[in-house]
């Protein structure tokens, strides 16, 4: 007898029901964590499974999102701990070539001092997650249209959205969970006056540089502090003199006490994307041609940028945070390549997925039995499109450019009302493009920007004439004529670019400006694109649900564990201090020592260490950090924890919830786990605590900070 798949009403009890394969593997939302009451206590954690899952309670009510990067609050005062790389860009911002505080660090001794992170910077405090699932996609006609159902799922999202943003102290979002079998509405306090604090100099804070990212042994001090400040009144406002620091309900504790190997830890953060759900076909597209394209493409533009900035220090600085941005998506794209030719993670799909569609036909196709053919269209559809849009991206490689589409797109989605303006330039969404436009004077130089886009056009015309949108050639400039377009525009001003965001669209259509007319130009083929990107998702909406439901099902009756994909939203994870293997015969960690450091240096980038630095581990000065079984500081060390991109600058807490170091990276070997999760070698990289504050007070002297946080387990202070 046929089983039916059960319905959507039964999906929560489905989802927890499932035990655990691996106290490692999951990137679990908070309120599964009391079905793992029984794995947490086993793996050795103190915290009640209950208050973990409880957003007001200690720990989780300190844990935030930089809206890219995690961090967490660590004094009641609004002091924010996250990786160094997360707060590189205020650190750039506030650079120049006569006050580089990316290579001399910067430290503010008193409020007064601190400086601001950025127009767009924001610190994001979730109190709030609730189940929305029927509101979003409950009771829509099966006969819709793909389009016709995005937009009925986009129209409800932002209804719930507006609903929550009422008080407009809050930024809401409904992200779908499995692959939109589930939609949560997700209210954060939104901080928009953020200043930067305390960086070290990138010697520390960025030691090994490119060369070591990805790798182990690891010697970095990927660290930074940053402070929330609000209005007088408790509130968020817009950035003020008269704004002080935000009084946090609550802060994490420091823990100098240190972990040893096998201690078990929590990690919480906002894991951005992964894709262990995905199918066979998806995994050899990314594989075989995405990841390529996108390794090509972050070399070629690298090289560009480097060859516009040579010999200005300036300029150099302004595209310090851009080229380290990409940089590190290019590593980790090419890591994924290496982790595929390693391990065939599409082959041991292919039988997981052979095995779910002979189960599938056992337990569910009588009830669904359009499904599978609906899902291998879907998914061919979705995959062709995506390389178009790549392709698109390459053409369009010019922040100027952008900006000017940015400013038409606004100005014809003002024409609309306020419901039905697309999401992210409703009236909610004013401030932060304004922010971004702002943004630019910072990290933009006219002529470094001409280049890129004359290579990248260059670039975009070797791609294949299949991933071309239909259209596209003929309204873009060929390369050699994008310096006369340069040399007109006034978009490179932020002055003039802020004038036009005021301006409405039948203005914009009138200007002489080029990069305004060639956004007017291309606005059809680019509505064009949108609506088949509409459809596409309005049909994997319907189909992919009903293969998730399947799949949990199928997933649950092996016992296996059963977590959605990371979607940037609030997730905790835990494992263990812990070594690796990669190959036969070779050990590595768990622990990094300041040793480590003295024998990497050479005195040249990226292994420069600061004389000061040198001198203390010469001298033996470990002070209260020194770890009574390394003898020494340990600087960074592994677990066993399940991350991912976003999930740097999370708070990785020992068994009672304290500070003990904060994530910044994975192994090289442990890239393709966004992918697959391979227990024996997936490793996370942390920054060990006692070197953070063994770098403040004997190295940076940032006593200020040292005395403002709670710190237990050092001789004089309480704890």
């Amino acid at each position: 007898m046929n089983r039916r798949i059960p319905p959507l009403s039964l999906l929560t009890s489905l989802l927890l029901a499932a035990p655990l394969a691996q106290a490692d593997e999951g990137q679990w939302q908070p309120y599964q964590l009391p079905q793992l009451q029984k794995e947490l206590k086993q793996l050795g954690i103190a915290i009640p499974a209950q208050q973990l899952a409880d957003l007001s309670k200690h720990p989780m009510s300190a844990i935030v999102s930089l809206g890219g990067c995690s961090a967490s609050f660590v004094s009641n005062a609004g002091l924010v701990v996250t990786n160094h790389h997360c707060a590189y860009g205020a650190v750039q911002r506030n650079s120049s070539a006569s006050r580089n505080l990316i290579a001399d660090g910067f430290l503010a001794k008193t409020r007064a001092e601190e400086l601001p992170a950025g127009p767009s910077d924001r610190i994001y405090v979730t109190d709030k997650v609730e189940n929305v699932t029927a509101q979003v996609s409950g009771g829509l006609d099966a006969k819709l249209s793909g389009a016709e159902r995005h937009k009925q799922i986009q129209n409800r999202i932002k209804a719930l959205i507006a609903e929550c943003e009422q008080d407009k102290a809050y930024r809401c979002s409904v992200p779908s969970f499995h692959r939109g079998l589930e939609y949560y509405r997700i209210r954060q306090l939104a901080i928009r006056d953020v200043r930067l604090v305390y960086a070290p100099s990138d010697k520390i804070g960025n030691y090994g540089g490119e060369v070591d990212n990805f790798e182990w042994p690891r010697h970095t001090g990927d660290f930074a502090f940053l402070r929330a400040y609000v209005g007088k009144d408790g509130r968020p406002a817009d950035p003020s003199p008269d704004n002080v620091p935000y009084h946090s309900k609550d802060f994490l504790v420091v823990s100098a006490a240190g972990l040893k190997n096998g201690d078990p830890i929590l990690l919480a953060g906002y894991p951005g994307r992964t894709s262990r759900y995905k199918l066979p076909v998806e995994i050899r597209q990314a594989r075989d041609v995405s990841y390529p394209r996108r390794v090509a493409e972050s070399q070629a533009d690298v090289a560009t940028i480097a060859q516009a900035t040579a010999g200005n220090a300036e300029w150099a600085v302004r595209y310090a945070a851009v080229v380290k941005s990409i940089n590190n998506g290019m590593k980790k794209n090419q890591g994924l390549m290496d982790g595929f030719a390693r391990k065939d993670i599409a082959a041991i799909k292919d039988g997981q997925d052979a095995e779910f569609r002979r189960w599938f036909a056992a337990h569910g196709q009588a009830a669904d039995p359009s499904l599978l053919a609906e899902l291998d269209a879907a998914i061919a559809d979705d995959l062709a499109l995506t390389e178009q849009e790549f392709a698109m991206s390459v053409a369009t490689q010019s922040e100027l450019y952008r900006a000017a589409r940015t400013l038409y797109r606004a100005a014809l989605e003002r024409k609309k009302p306020d419901a039905e303006r697309e999401l992210g330039y409703q009236e909610r969404d004013q401030a932060l493009i304004k922010a971004r436009l702002t943004r630019l004077e910072q990290s933009l130089v006219p002529i470094v920007d001409q280049a890129r886009w004359q290579a990248a056009l260059q670039r975009f015309a070797k791609l294949p004439a299949a991933v071309h949108p239909q259209g596209l050639d003929a309204l873009l400039p060929a390369p050699d004529a994008v310096p006369a377009l340069y040399a007109a525009t006034e978009l490179s001003s932020t002055v003039q670019r802020l004038a036009w965001l005021g301006k409405d669209a039948a203005a914009i259509e009138q200007a002489s400006d080029p990069l305004l007319r060639m956004a007017v130009a291309n606005q059809a083929l680019a509505a064009t694109m949108e609506q088949r990107r509409k459809d596409v998702d309005g049909t994997l909406e319907r189909v992919i649900p009903r293969y998730m439901q399947a799949f949990i099902a199928f997933k649950k009756s092996q016992g296996k564990p059963v977590y959605p994909d990371a979607n940037s939203t609030l997730r905790v994870t835990f494992g263990s201090v812990a070594p690796y293997t990669p190959r036969d015969g070779i050990s590595k960690g768990p622990f990094t020592t300041v040793e480590g450091i003295l024998e990497k240096h050479t005195g040249k980038e990226p292994f420069n260490a600061p004389q000061a630095l040198r001198d203390a581990v010469q001298a033996k000065r470990y002070g209260d950090y020194r770890d009574a079984v390394l003898g020494t500081v340990p600087v960074n060390f592994l677990s066993s924890a399940d991350t991912t991109g976003g999930n740097s600058g999370s708070a990785v807490m020992n068994k009672r919830g304290e500070l003990v170091g904060l994530n910044f990276d994975s192994t090289y070997e442990s890239v393709t786990k966004d992918w697959y999760f391979d227990t024996a070698i997936t490793r996370a990289i942390h920054v060990d605590i006692r070197y953070m504050l063994w770098v403040m007070q004997q190295i940076d002297h940032a006593d200020n900070l040292l005395k403002e946080m709670t710190i237990k387990g050092l001789p004089g202070r309480k704890g």
